[in-house]
C-alpha cells in the first residue's frame, strides 16, 4: 500500500472505523529502529503508516502523560478520563463494544431496562440497509453521549483549574507521538499486519452486503 496517496481525511476515517480492541505493540518493537526520513514524501508516508499501525501505543502514551500531569489534581484526572471517553466514543468499534457491555451488565439486574437500551432497527431495502448505519450507545444516538461527557469534562476542567496543565501535557504527548511516528522506520511486519487488517475490514464490509 502506498501511504503517500492516503489523505488525512482517509486516515482519520480509518482510525474512526478500525477496531481498537487489539493490544498495543510490544515495547521492543515500538522502540526498535529509528532513521531520519530521506525526503518529505517518505516522511509523509511513514507518518501515516506509523499513526495507523501504532495507534494503540500512541493512545496509551498520551493518556499516561496526561495522568502523570494530574497526580495532584484528582478532579483533573476525572476530567481527563471523561475527555478520553468522549473522544473514544467517536470510534465505531469502541462505541459498539461499550454499548454491548453496558447493556449486558444492565440485563443481569433489569431485563426490561436492557430491552429499552437496544438500538432501533435500520430499515432494509432489497437486502441492503437504506442508509449508512447510525451508531447508538445504550439506545441513544452517539452524539448524546459525546456531548454529555464533553460538557461534564469541561466543567471539571474549569473547577479543577487544570486547563493549562492539560494543554502542556497534551502538547508533550502529541509532540512525542509526532517524533516517534516520524523517525520510527516501518518494518515488514508492520506492513503485513496493516494489509491483513485492511483485508479483514474489506471482507467484513462485503459479508454485510
Amino acid at each position: 500500500m502506498d501511504w503517500g496517496t492516503v489523505t488525512t481525511e482517509d486516515l482519520i476515517e480509518a482510525l474512526r472505523e478500525v477496531d481498537w480492541s487489539s493490544p498495543p505493540r510490544p515495547l521492543s518493537e515500538f522502540f526498535s529502529r529509528f532513521t531520519f526520513p530521506r525526503s518529505s514524501s517518505k516522511w509523509n508516508s511513514r507518518l501515516k503508516c506509523n499513526l495507523y499501525y501504532y495507534r494503540t501505543n500512541y493512545f496509551i502514551m498520551i493518556v499516561t502523560i496526561l495522568a502523570l500531569g494530574f497526580l495532584r489534581r484528582p478532579l483533573a484526572i476525572v476530567a481527563a478520563l471523561l475527555t478520553t471517553l468522549s473522544i473514544a466514543f467517536l470510534n465505531d468499534s469502541f462505541a459498539g463494544t461499550f454499548s454491548e457491555k453496558v447493556t449486558r451488565t444492565v440485563r443481569q439486574f433489569s431485563p426490561h431496562l436492557a430491552a429499552k437500551m437496544r438500538p432501533p432497527l435500520t430499515p432494509v431495502i432489497r437486502g441492503r440497509p437504506s442508509a449508512k448505519r447510525a451508531i447508538y450507545i445504550c439506545g441513544r444516538p452517539r452524539w448524546v453521549f459525546v456531548l454529555a461527557f464533553s460538557l461534564a469534562s469541561f466543567t471539571l476542567w474549569f473547577v479543577s483549574c487544570g486547563l493549562l496543565t492539560v494543554l502542556w501535557a497534551l502538547a508533550i504527548g502529541l509532540l512525542s507521538t509526532l517524533l516517534h511516528a516520524s523517525f520510527r522506520t516501518p518494518n515488514l511486519k508492520a506492513r503485513l499486519n496493516t494489509f491483513r487488517e485492511e483485508f479483514r475490514a474489506v471482507w467484513r464490509n462485503y459479508s454485510e452486503l
